[in-house]
């Protein structure tokens, strides 16, 4: 598969999506590497579960709105709270885009990308897990897991794509893309259609967004960063 249509990528619409339960979906050529990827996890002793898989434009939308709106919190860097109201809307839009991204530019949208974590620590742990590095470096309840991702994934096809801060994308030890197939999805990528999705969108903080888009393109959905 090498051509990959504007509105897959983008995430408006994808055709490539299979059921991998609990309401998560993924693309049909992720499922059964996941599949066999988790059970040689549990094999181990590690509970490899999914928090998120496929995510579409307009529920990245709302997630960025809700961000933008005051509704959910927003992160610094390391993982700590910021205060919302002290924030200017340049300030703003890159403290969500250092953990969430506009819609159209998510790799959750192509169903070859997703997040982890150890349900059964976690659920030992009792803490609030919140999805912060901290929780997956040691002492955290995910450790083991990333440890285990570490030297096992890359037999399964899988790869950390923010496993470095570029000054883009935060660090996210938990977050895997299937690599053949995302490729596709990268390769086809491109910043006219990404400006004409985000023209044509609901996201609030248009006026913001749009004057600097060939920036945050790069720097964030590219994660080239600075």
């Amino acid at each position: 598969m090498n051509q990959i249509p504007q509105h897959a990528w983008l995430g408006q619409h994808n055709d490539y999506l299979v059921d991998a339960g609990n309401g998560h979906r993924l693309h049909q050529d992720v499922i059964s590497p996941f599949l066999a990827m988790q059970d040689a996890a549990h094999n181990d002793g590690v509970d490899l579960q999914l928090v998120s898989s496929f995510r579409d434009f307009d529920r990245q939308t709302a997630i960025f709105n809700r961000k933008w709106t005051g509704k959910a919190q927003l992160l610094d860097n390391n993982g700590t709270e910021l205060s919302f109201e002290t924030l200017s809307d340049h300030e703003k839009l890159h403290a969500i885009l250092t953990w969430s991204a506009l819609p159209g530019g998510s790799r959750h949208h192509w169903g070859t990308d997703i997040d982890v974590y150890d349900r059964a620590a976690v659920h030992n742990w009792g803490g609030d897990f919140s999805l912060v590095e901290s929780e997956y470096l040691s002492g955290g309840p995910c450790h083991n897991l990333s440890c285990w991702l570490a030297d096992n994934m890359e037999q399964f096809g899988f790869y950390r794509p923010f496993s470095v801060n570029r000054g883009g994308v935060a660090i996210e030890p938990w977050h895997l893309s299937f690599k053949s197939t995302a490729s596709n999805f990268e390769n086809a990528r491109n910043l006219d259609g990404f400006t004409q999705a985000i023209e044509q969108s609901d996201i609030e903080g248009k006026a913001c967004i749009l004057p600097q888009l060939p920036n945050l393109y790069n720097r964030y959905v590219l994660n080239k960063g600075r």
